[in-house]
């Protein structure tokens, strides 16, 4: 006799051989001993747990001639032809290659016709691989068979069966097998066979089965072929120790091995996801009854290693993986890449990962152990570049400026030498005394030139004018202000500003300058450039303009301003105008580097006096009008005069 693989000599015979299907079997053998046996049945499953032998267990019992409580007997002329493949009784179609609307009418045509036994039994096997055509066919022969015809349709993806079908059929569906099932199993047919294996064969095949009998026989034979385990899965087991223990190096090397041994970098993958399965399975307390029990042990510590973030992660990351090989020029890239970042999660700017990282620092100190600080090193500020908060500005409020000390009154004031300065400082440095100076001698030939007084308290009169303006070393852009020369007349440091309103916290020069300006477009900001925010205290804002029709020119704009000024400080602002020519105090030079002292007045070189052309805007073009715009409308079209 040929030899018969391990699968095909221990398929079940009888309802009691099929194993773990307890409610199936009891099922089937009460209707075929009532004589209750429906027209049509749907077996479902994964591979290799008993659909296709069941249907025929199912067949020698409707054609069995010594029937014994339901169960063939298994010794008849019946059950041993349709053990042998013989029998007319039994008609198998395989559907996944027979899946066409003429085999299957061809199949229908048949079905009228008697045979030996009492009932004619069709399986057809993976049925959902029918075209729509053939599932349409086989719909009306299959709701109303003739007496003596039985319909067992067997299907591994139950979903892609017409809903149409399964609602003329009865429904059974067959799960894996338990792994203490499969053990008996697998030692009863290695004591049967003769095969010398120990219990670490037996182990082994029920974990490459994964509930499947007849992979686990097909396992078994192979084991006993090559004559013991060939172990195949010890790279798979220092991936998940490399995994578990954060060990990049030892990730890498088990992938190198694995491939070097002739392993598929994607079936390397999908066999890690299987066991990462079992980890995740473990870790959400899930039975785990498809493995044995070293291996629930082994999944266990992995289980505790890892922990529930982990396990999700690395699940996450496997399979993006195995879906990213498809089109990897390289598959083992993309497999390698996940395990580093599972395995070094410092290296990882991922929200998990970061997540990963937060939950290792809670259980550090939950332990007791603090993790280590990392001390920051001070950055050293260059004094001249980069000036605290406090002197950001040159100019403070005048409602929150101190009162000055009567022990150091302040000097009179006089013009800053540039000489100091421009030897100090280096390129930058000079640059911005000559800018000072420049401006400084702009503001002297000005008619009404004034200087800027010293600091004075709220509740005093402005002091009077000074014959010469004093040149304040400020920079040409708002943000980056520069405090006074150091080797100028004595004076004293400037008062700390106080924190003004608004998200940034600085001085209200600073408001002004970095946040409000420079949101400003059009009209509003070419008014407002020149104009000065002194006060900014409880949703009001005192802006201080040049003359009447400068607030003129400020109060067509001012809801545009105000809008801005709200969004900055967080709440409803309201602006009021001051005009330097009213009575208020002189200004000192503002953010943008102009003079203010001088008033201004109608004559456009007076009103440009104090301030740099550099820092103005560029205006916009000149809109065109007429025929020059009719003509930039259609380009390529000629203008012909009229007759």
């Amino acid at each position: 006799m040929a030899y018969q693989s391990l699968y095909r000599r221990y398929r079940p015979r009888r309802f009691s051989d099929v194993r773990d299907q307890e409610e199936v079997v009891r099922a089937l053998r009460n209707a075929v001993r009532e004589d209750r046996v429906g027209h049509a049945y749907l077996f479902s499953g994964p591979r290799g747990t008993g659909k296709t032998s069941t249907a025929r267990i199912l067949a020698k019992a409707l054609n069995c001639v010594n029937l014994q409580d339901g169960e063939p007997c298994g010794v008849c002329e019946s059950c041993t032809s349709i053990d042998a493949g013989t029998s007319y009784d039994v008609q198998e179609l395989d559907a996944a290659s027979n899946n066409k609307v003429e085999e299957v009418r061809e199949l229908i045509s048949r079905v009228a016709l008697g045979s030996p036994g009492r009932t004619k039994v069709y399986i057809l096997d993976e049925v959902h691989m029918l075209t729509a055509a053939a599932s349409a066919a086989l719909l009306k022969t299959l709701e109303e068979p003739p007496d003596h015809v039985v319909f067992v349709l067997a299907t591994t993806d139950p979903q892609k069966v017409l809903p149409t079908i399964r609602s003329r059929t009865q429904h059974y569906e067959f799960r894996l097998l338990g792994a203490e099932d499969l053990t008996e199993h697998v030692e009863w047919v290695i004591h049967d066979a003769g095969l010398d294996l120990g219990p670490d064969a037996v182990e082994y095949v029920v974990r490459q089965g994964g509930g499947s009998a007849r992979d686990t026989l097909s396992a078994l034979e192979r084991v006993a072929a090559a004559g013991g385990v060939v172990d195949e899965g010890e790279s798979l087991t220092d991936l998940l120790d490399a995994v578990a223990a954060g060990d990049p190096g030892k990730a890498l090397l088990a992938v190198s091995d694995a491939v070097s041994s002739g392993r598929d970098p994607r079936v390397l993958g999908e066999a890690l996801l299987a066991r990462l399965r079992d980890v995740f399975l473990q870790r959400m307390g899930a039975p785990l009854g498809h493995l044995p029990p070293a291996e629930q042990a082994r999944v266990q510590v992995w289980a505790d290693q890892l922990g529930d973030r982990a396990t999700t992660r690395a699940l996450e990351a496997v399979g993006d993986a195995l879906l990213e090989m498809r089109q990897a020029p390289d598959p083992r890239i993309p497999l390698e890449v996940a395990l580093v970042k599972l395995s070094r999660v410092d290296g990882d700017a991922s929200l998990e990962a970061l997540a990963a990282r937060v939950a290792a620092l809670e259980k550090a100190l939950a332990s007791g152990g603090p993790p280590a600080a990392t001390p920051v090193a001070p950055v050293p500020q260059d004094p001249v570049a980069e000036a605290p908060p406090a002197a950001a500005s040159p100019r403070t409020p005048i409602s929150s400026r101190p009162p000055l000390s009567p022990v150091a009154p302040a000097p009179a004031p006089s013009p800053a030498p540039t000489a100091p300065e421009s030897g100090a400082g280096g390129p930058a440095a000079q640059a911005r005394a000559a800018l000072a100076a420049q401006r400084a001698e702009r503001a002297a030939r000005g008619p009404s030139a004034t200087s800027a007084p010293a600091p004075a308290p709220a509740a005093a009169p402005p002091p009077p004018a000074a014959p010469a303006p004093k040149p304040v070393a400020a920079p040409p852009e708002p943000v980056a202000a520069t405090p006074e020369p150091v080797a100028a007349t004595p004076e004293p440091a400037p008062a700390p500003a106080a924190p003004a309103m608004g998200s940034g916290g600085g001085s209200i020069d600073g408001i002004w300058a970095e946040q409000v300006l420079p949101k400003l477009t059009g009209l509003a900001k070419g008014v407002y450039q020149s104009a000065d925010l002194i006060s900014l205290e409880g949703g009001k804002a005192v802006v201080r303009v040049d003359n009447d029709h400068h607030q003129q020119g400020c109060e067509r704009k001012r809801a545009d301003v105000e809008k801005v000024l709200s969004d900055v400080v967080g709440q409803p602002v309201t602006i009021t105008f001051s005009i330097a020519d009213g009575g208020s105090s002189p200004r000192t030079s503002g953010p943008s580097g102009r003079s203010a002292a001088a008033p201004v007045t109608d004559d456009p070189d007076e009103h440009l006096a104090g301030a740099d052309v550099h820092d103005l805007d560029d205006a916009p073009d000149a809109p065109t009008g007429g025929l020059a715009a009719l003509t930039e409308a259609f380009p390529g079209a000629e203008l012909l005069e009229e007759p």
